[in-house]
């Protein structure tokens, strides 16, 4: 009888234990979810759109890095009207299916070449639509599709079509047309837009290669942003190869501006830039089980630690990397109060993040985020 009372409890409590979430398991299925596809027309004449998209993707991304409670982001890349496309696709591509790895997004950005093609804006929708693995309903999911063609040259699929079926699916599509909001074309990018209560805007491709404000602030970030980087400890198969993307993706930005560097690094002191998948800091946050790592995963400098040498050799690392980013937080709040001085010396902005920027406040808070700045 004893045994069996005693067998009984360990039943109970091994039960206990598995149905009971982690802290960081219950935390990452309540956090809301936003997942964000962006279209661009990589064309001949979109090498303009481009340069804005690798110039101020960390821009846009900080958007949402003011928004309450933080989401769980994730980005997809498509383009469209290239002539090495699949002409049974429309000439469209899926270059980077939904990911929360941010890196990963930026090295798909400044893997783009533009050429001369059909634009089949419908085509570009509808594959968003379809083809990516959106997350579900209760989600935050929007389409950013950017071009200058008109959007109805799509001999397969209408404007009508491709808009109504984002909307049965409860995805927004944005619409950025590349040209002058007066132009005829115009008319079809807005059409798509109205049909699934998306935004439209007309911007100045290239604004975004003029308007990047030098501030005060940029070189302190640089510095701290160095400082960031010691703090990832990377693990797994492919950690070499994560931890030079993460610094060659800081080249990348770095070879934009200064500016769009800086934001990056704003960027990386958020909770948005999540790397669970290499870095022990982030995995050991998200409550993965260090002991459980093979040893040959581990980094060189954590191989011959136990399990107690290596929990503690983590959490250095990550109060440290807490201090850091606490640090550029205070330092972009400065760096933003001068940026918004200095722009309101300025006309007013036309280019491709502060579209995307717009559509992705007013649509979050209609979601129920609220925002601090």
């Amino acid at each position: 009888m004893i045994m069996q009372r005693r067998i009984t409890s360990i039943l109970t409590a091994l039960f206990l234990l598995l149905a009971i979430p982690s802290a960081a398991a219950a935390k990452s299925s309540s956090q809301p979810k936003v997942d964000i596809a962006i279209a661009l027309d990589v064309s001949d004449s979109m090498s303009g759109l481009i340069q804005s998209a690798k110039q101020r993707l960390w821009d846009i991304v900080n958007e949402l890095g003011d928004a309450s409670p933080t989401p769980m982001l994730r980005v997809a890349v498509i383009t469209y009207g290239h002539t090495s496309y699949d002409t049974n696709k429309g000439y469209v591509k899926v270059d980077q299916p939904f990911t929360s790895d941010l890196d990963q997004v930026n090295k798909v950005l400044f893997s783009f070449t533009t050429s001369g093609g059909t634009e089949f804006v419908s085509r570009a929708v509808s594959t968003a639509t379809n083809e990516l693995e959106w997350s579900d309903d209760s989600s935050l999911r929007l389409i950013f599709v950017a071009g200058n063609e008109p959007a109805d040259q799509d001999p397969l699929i209408s404007i009508k079509q491709a808009a109504s079926g984002a909307a049965e699916r409860g995805i927004v599509t944005n619409t950025i047309y590349c040209g002058s909001e007066s132009s005829a074309e115009a008319a079809g990018w807005r059409e798509v837009a109205s049909l699934t209560d998306g935004s439209f805007a007309s911007i100045d491709q290239n604004a975004a290669m003029v308007a990047a404000i030098a501030t005060p602030m940029d070189d302190e970030l640089l510095k701290l942003n160095s400082e960031l980087n010691a703090t990832y400890i990377a693990y797994g198969v492919k950690r070499e190869e994560y931890k030079a993307n993460q610094e060659e993706q800081d080249e990348n930005a770095g070879s934009m501006s200064t500016q769009a560097l800086a934001s990056r690094v704003v960027t990386k002191s958020s909770t948005l830039y999540q790397n669970t998948h290499w870095d022990l800091v982030d995995a050991q946050a998200a409550g993965k089980d260090l002991g459980k790592l093979p040893t040959e995963e581990l980094p060189e400098e954590m191989r011959g630690m136990n399990e107690k040498q290596r929990a503690e050799f983590v959490k250095k690392l990550s109060d440290k990397r807490g201090e850091l980013q606490t640090k550029i937080r205070d330092l972009d709040q400065q760096r933003q109060a001068f940026i918004e001085k200095e722009r309101a010396k300025t006309a007013t902005e036309n280019g491709l993040d502060s579209a995307i920027k717009r559509s992705i406040r007013a649509q979050a808070e209609k979601k129920g985020f609220k925002f601090t700045n």
